[in-house]
């Protein structure tokens, strides 16, 4: 199982699932962030907080907290 946090910049990864429970996972989804959904890892911080990404067309930084909660396969 590989999560967002530990893909590395440049990828290009699947949505497989999004763990959490309730407010978490809602508040990921409202995102655009759910299952089937392709994203682009663009930047990372140098401590790895927040990720940066480009998700059905716009970018959004996403905390490492929330980023291991997003299970990913590359594409």
């Amino acid at each position: 199982m590989q999560t967002l946090r530990q893909a590395k910049i440049g990828d290009k990864v699947k949505v497989v699932k999004i763990h959490g429970e309730g407010a978490v996972k809602r508040r990921i989804m409202d995102m655009g962030i759910t299952k089937g959904v392709q994203i682009d890892v663009r930047k990372v911080a140098p401590l790895g907080d927040p990720v940066e990404i480009t998700v059905r067309g716009y970018e959004l930084s996403l905390r490492k907290a929330d980023a291991d909660m997003i299970e990913v396969e590359n594409i």
